[in-house]
């Protein structure tokens, strides 16, 4: 019969732990350390003879009793004094008063020096209270004075031991410990300057850039706008003021576009980012009226109504639309455009083909930027991205939207 598995579900042994686990309990482990530790050197010296004002009481109780009475002194002498200065020193660092007084009490009544020695340097080490720390040090001197037989020079040689060292090793821990903790902030608090310092770096280098594309894209576009308002004011052929008129509308479109789009750069106080609706496929209908006007033959190809589609594909397929029919308009010129549409499943199938160009034009300038910038978005949702060149000298870009994946971020 196979055996049950009896371990507790979450229970890790000690050893498999990792440090951050044992160094967050690094003080409690020391509180251990130092009360098993000194226990028996506190028994021992509880023992010690002639030390304390009920030492010699003690002597003359122990004499001509039997074993049993002697072992409860014995328990009564050391072994309770033992045990309560070992379960004060687990709490040294909460109740630091208790292993103080009980160190007062054992060097007065019976001349132990060593809880002294620990309470003093465990109060240097963990608290800044000089003042009361100077107090317990007066009490532990006058009562190591009031309850130990000592010539001047031994006495002299067990403060200086006992307590004086104590005490300035415990002042050097502790102080050195409070700079390292000044320090570990003031590193902490640079480090949050310094990310605060990148982010306003980084705010100014897009408002800058913001200045810098106003200045020379939309002054450019509003020289066009203007050309064309007053070619079509001065124009007589119906068919120039028709094409002026659309370049008029289109380059006051691509002005509040740009505007709306350096909104989100510029860091104005109390400024939000506009909010005005994004481009979906509703919109379809109105950018392929655009570039009909603007003479591009473009078939729409939708075999079977869509369904509904997330803001976010409707978005990705709305800018790949208008990516694919502006590089179409640049590099085919007079070429037929054909737009497909068709949902298979829970994907989206985008597909912009034109053929090869039929009117000879010069390459008109580009950036290089806007199939990278498809590539992101697709991506952005999970998609995948195909272009390339047809057999008959056309282009072909292919994008694949899965319907239910992706950054469905509403607030994109």
């Amino acid at each position: 019969m196979r055996e049950q598995n009896t371990r507790v579900p979450g229970a890790t042994p000690l050893w498999r732990l990792g440090p951050e686990w044992w160094w967050k309990r690094r003080l409690r482990f020391a509180d251990w350390f130092y009360a098993v530790g000194s226990f028996p050197f506190v028994a021992l010296f509880q023992m010690a003879p002639d030390n304390g004002l009920l030492n010699g009481l003690v002597g003359q109780l122990t004499q001509g009793v039997g074993t049993p009475v002697t072992v409860v002194l014995f328990a009564l002498i050391v072994l309770v004094p033992s045990g309560l200065v070992f379960l004060a020193i687990l709490f040294r660092r909460s109740r630091p008063h208790w292993l103080l007084a009980l160190a007062l009490v054992l060097l007065l009544v019976f001349g132990n020096l060593l809880p002294a020695a620990f309470a003093l340097y465990s109060y240097a080490v963990h608290f800044s209270d000089r003042r009361l720390l100077s107090g317990w040090f007066a009490l532990q001197a006058l009562a190591m004075y009031a309850g130990m037989d000592l010539y001047v020079l031994a006495y002299v040689v067990n403060l200086g031991f006992f307590l004086v060292v104590p005490t300035t090793v415990g002042l050097w821990v502790g102080t050195r410990r409070q700079l390292i903790e000044r320090l570990q902030e003031r590193a902490e608090r640079l480090e949050r300057e310094q990310h605060l310092m990148a982010e306003h770096a980084i705010t100014a280098e897009r408002t800058r850039i913001a200045r810098e594309m106003h200045d020379v894209v939309a002054h450019r576009v509003s020289l066009m706008v203007l050309h064309a308002g007053g070619l079509e004011v001065s124009s007589e052929d119906p068919r120039t003021v028709e094409a002026a008129g659309l370049i008029r509308t289109t380059g006051r479109e691509a002005l509040a576009e740009l505007r709306s789009i350096l909104g989100v750069l510029r860091d104005e106080s109390g400024a939000a980012a506009p909010t005005a609706p994004q481009p979906g496929l509703s919109d379809l209908d109105r950018l392929l009226g655009e570039w009909r006007e603007a003479g591009m033959v473009v078939d729409r190809v939708e075999p079977e109504p869509l369904g509904e589609l997330p803001p976010t594909v409707q978005r990705t397929a709305y800018r790949v639309v208008q990516e694919g029919l502006t590089n179409a308009a640049k590099h085919a010129r007079g070429a037929r455009v054909t737009l497909g549409l068709r949902r298979r499943g829970a994907a989206l199938e985008v597909e912009v083909a034109n053929g090869p160009a039929t009117t000879a034009a010069p390459p008109p300038p580009h950036s290089g930027y806007g199939l990278a910038g498809i590539r992101e978005r697709v991506a952005l949702v999970g998609g995948s991205l195909t272009a390339g060149p047809r057999f008959d000298g056309g282009w072909r870009l292919s994008v694949v939207l899965p319907v239910h994946g992706g950054h469905e971020a509403e607030g994109e």
